[in-house]
């Protein structure tokens, strides 16, 4: 039976029911997906934050806490998107916050 046929067959055959659970798994994989960039989004840009806030005080150049600052900015844009289902996007931003931190750092 072609995946066509199964979403065609009638409510409470094994065709529907297979496709029904399918569907809950897709939904279930993208509800898990979403909660997952949005907390790992926000974590990040928590701890770009404090690392910012830490290096304000610590004698470094201006530029460290400043690229502290912006890459936990671009963290909390890649949570809010992947808290719109925003995934894919969310991934690229957060690595991209991830290495303008880790760019600051280096002038450190």
């Amino acid at each position: 039976m072609t995946a066509h046929a199964e979403s065609d067959a009638q409510p409470g055959t094994p065709g529907a029911q297979a496709a029904d659970e399918e569907d809950e798994d897709l939904y279930e994989d993208a509800r898990r997906a979403r909660w997952t960039a949005t907390v790992t989004g926000a974590l990040l840009a928590l701890m770009g934050l404090t690392a910012a806030l830490m290096k304000v005080g610590g004698g470094v150049p201006a530029l460290v806490p400043a690229a502290y600052g912006t890459g936990s900015a671009v963290c909390v844009f890649a949570a809010v998107l992947g808290a719109r289902g925003r995934t894919r996007w969310a991934l690229w931003l957060m690595i991209l916050g991830v290495m303008i931190m880790a760019l600051g750092d280096q002038f450190d």
